[in-house]
């Protein structure tokens, strides 16, 4: 059977304020990422790091965002809230997706 998303409000206006405020993190994770893409063989390894450095920092980010408002719910439903908030992070915002899990 299907769960409704209890969260999922909540979390389309927190991820909205994400992308206003941190407008320039993903614009940097954009330009990094073109920039590997478009790199030579001898210069990807440097410019995939530089690419994971942004993502990580969009990551911290996001998972600080989830967890601060997790701190506000009760056992129970911090955990529901973390599942929706990291499922609507994957669906919106994949390249943070991959670690926010184990944040």
């Amino acid at each position: 059977m299907f769960r409704r998303s209890r969260f999922g409000d909540l979390i389309g206006r927190q991820l909205d304020l994400f992308e206003l405020d941190h407008a320039n993190v993903l614009r940097d994770v954009e330009e990094r990422r073109a920039k590997w893409n478009a790199a030579a063989r001898e210069e990807a390894e440097e410019l995939y790091g530089d690419y994971l450095d942004a993502v990580e920092t969009g990551t911290e980010l996001l998972a600080d965002m989830r967890d601060r408002f997790a701190l506000t719910l009760g056992e129970d439903d911090a955990e529901r809230y973390r599942a929706e908030f990291d499922k609507a992070v994957l669906r919106r915002l994949r390249p943070f997706a991959l670690e926010i899990e184990n944040r």
